[in-house]
């Protein structure tokens, strides 16, 4: 059964790091630092899960591209199919006339969508490749 109570504890910091974190709880526009602090955990758990190879994960593959680079639209459409019961859907944007942004929702166990986008970003030809990730159930 989930404990969704909230629970209080204190922390000790040196002086100069508390400054510098209420600058960052300012900065980014938090109400208070239990707020930033409970963004900081979960971030530090989502590295962990990041690790966690059988963890069931959600994300997106975001892609920046040369679509002139030859070959590099069969080879992503042939990486995609060989991959589609990890992808749930994909967006294609057309930035300017040379260049493009696929972005790509994928779902699966962290291992094998890892796999996938180092197969897509490893392409030549794709200039900038990023893999985000959040877990399927709530941490």
């Amino acid at each position: 059964m989930e404990d969704s109570m909230l629970k209080r504890f204190s922390v000790s910091m040196e002086g100069t790091l508390l400054t510098k974190f209420d600058e960052l709880v300012a900065k980014r526009g938090y109400t208070n630092r239990s707020e930033a602090v409970r963004d900081l955990v979960r971030e530090a758990i989502l590295e962990e899960i990041w690790e966690a190879d059988e963890q069931l994960i959600a994300g997106t593959v975001m892609l920046f591209y040369n679509h002139h680079q030859r070959n590099l639209l069969e080879e992503m459409t042939t990486i995609q199919h060989e991959w589609h019961d990890l992808i749930m859907a994909t967006t294609h944007f057309h930035l300017n006339h040379d260049n493009c942004l696929e972005l790509i929702v994928v779902q699966g166990k962290v291992d094998e969508v890892r796999a996938l986008s180092d197969r897509l970003t490893s392409l030549k030809g794709v200039d900038y490749g990023k893999f985000t990730i959040a877990p399927v159930e709530k941490i």
